[in-house]
């Protein structure tokens, strides 16, 4: 959006500390960081955890940025000075949507935020201008960001949410103020801040009770949680899923080896999304998309052109093997989801290639456990464990029936893709998941280098 400085001054009850010339400037963009900073801009100094902007401000400023918002006197100019830099740029994020004034759709889940987002805003796009949250700025800092960047000719934002701690959710939707409610599912994701999995499911839930009494909740009926969340929303429901009950329900499933196929309210679909959990991502689409206006018939081609966004199931070929590279994020269901993924490969050998998942807690080597013999059952070929972690899930493919032939553990992704480089083979297809601080992807790229 386009703000003038005389706005954001009142939005944030800033002073000003510069040229009265230079006040009159519209901003075109936003930033907090100054290495990304464009003409145009308007910087925030937000302090870290082991950064302050204040440090970078006189670098934004050279870059062209209008002016920067600081809580501490630098010597640079132009400033608007407040008291809290991120309490400013929050409240001018919250200032701007009320402005913008149109449909927000707020999706959150322990899995598959950010492939929902993105298939959502495709569908809508048919028919609508849509703005959407840029990669998985989907925090404190990244939601108020995406907010301010919605172009003012934008007819529907669709924003992610993500939290790790109890009450983040509430305070992101507050500043978002969504029509529309989406939540994929419940799982073990962040489970460290949490007593249990309902506490998770709690955690979640502040999305739909935080929506209004006209706005509707999207809802993934497949998720005995998730379901219930309807409960606590006073306005309409709409429910997606395999379930008999569902409202937006699939038919006659065809799931292959390269995605799936579906019947949805007569209407036949065909998608190169690989694993039931991107059908349900799909089907959230739709449901959204219904609720806007847009008819099923007009989508089957737009759901059909889907692809995998980057290191989120994408599928590649090295010297004749099949790659799934899933190594964006990882949590215990996600990494059941893909292994279902890896078994539906036709291939000589299936091998998964899993990095510890973190955030677990207390609940870390237990949830291990539950993968590495989820693993064995669903009959691969082999595992190969990568750090920390890790070492219970191969542990516990190995209790159920896979041989220490099957199954290998190493430190760290690089000594894993050293060792794929070599025992891989021409047939072979090879799945790579694991948490983002594990860096799988590093496996990939070692096992591929010439």
């Amino acid at each position: 959006m386009e703000i003038s400085l005389a706005e954001v001054r009142q939005a944030t009850d800033a002073e000003w500390l510069g040229a009265a010339a230079a006040f009159a400037s519209r901003a075109t963009g936003w930033s907090i960081d100054s290495r990304t900073t464009a003409p145009g801009d308007v910087f925030f100094a937000i302090r870290g955890e082991h950064f302050d902007g204040h440090a970078f401000a006189k670098t934004a400023l050279e870059r062209g940025a209008l002016a920067a918002v600081v809580s501490e006197m630098v010597e640079e100019r132009p400033l608007l000075r407040v008291a809290d830099t991120l309490d400013a740029l929050q409240r001018l994020a919250h200032w701007a949507r009320r402005r913008w004034a149109k449909p927000v759709v707020a999706i959150t889940g322990s899995a598959g935020k950010t492939s929902t987002k993105d298939i959502v805003s495709e569908l809508l796009g048919v028919r609508l201008r849509v703005a959407k949250t840029i990669g998985n700025l989907n925090n404190h800092l990244g939601l108020p960001l995406t907010l301010l960047r919605i172009p003012d000719d934008a007819e529907v934002a669709v924003v992610e949410m993500g939290m790790n701690h109890a009450g983040e959710i509430r305070r992101l939707a507050a500043l978002a103020e969504p029509s529309f409610g989406v939540v994929t599912n419940v799982g073990y994701a962040h489970v460290e801040s949490f007593d249990s999995i309902e506490g998770v499911a709690a955690a979640k839930r502040e999305l739909i009770e935080s929506l209004p009494s006209e706005g509707v909740a999207i809802l993934n009926a497949d998720d005995k949680l998730v379901r219930e969340f309807r409960r606590v929303h006073s306005g309409r429901t709409l429910t997606y899923g395999t379930a008999e009950d569902a409202d937006i329900r699939t038919e006659n499933l065809e799931m292959r080896s390269d995605g799936a196929a579906f019947t949805v309210q007569g209407v036949r679909f065909e998608s190169r999304l690989a694993g039931r959990h991107n059908v349900s991502n799909v089907l959230a689409g739709l449901a959204t998309a219904s609720l806007l206006g847009i008819p099923f018939s007009e989508l089957t081609e737009v759901v059909a052109a889907l692809t995998p966004g980057k290191m989120r199931g994408a599928r590649s070929h090295w010297r004749g093997i099949t790659i799934l590279n899933d190594s964006y994020n990882s949590n215990p269901e996600a990494a059941c989801r893909m292994i279902d993924v890896l078994r539906a490969e036709p291939a000589t050998r299936r091998i998964a290639v899993l990095g510890e998942m973190l955030e677990l807690g207390s609940m870390s080597e237990p949830l291990h456990r539950q993968v590495g013999s989820y693993a064995a059952q669903a009959g691969i070929d082999a595992l190969v464990g990568i750090r920390g972690a890790a070492s219970f899930l191969a542990d516990e493919a190995k209790r159920g029936g896979m041989s220490g032939r099957q199954v290998f553990f190493f430190d760290d992704s690089e000594s894993a893709g050293a060792f794929l480089r070599d025992w891989a083979q021409p047939g072979d297809a090879i799945l790579f998941k694991g948490s983002r601080g594990t860096q799988v992807e590093k496996a990939l790229a070692t096992m591929e280098k010439e």
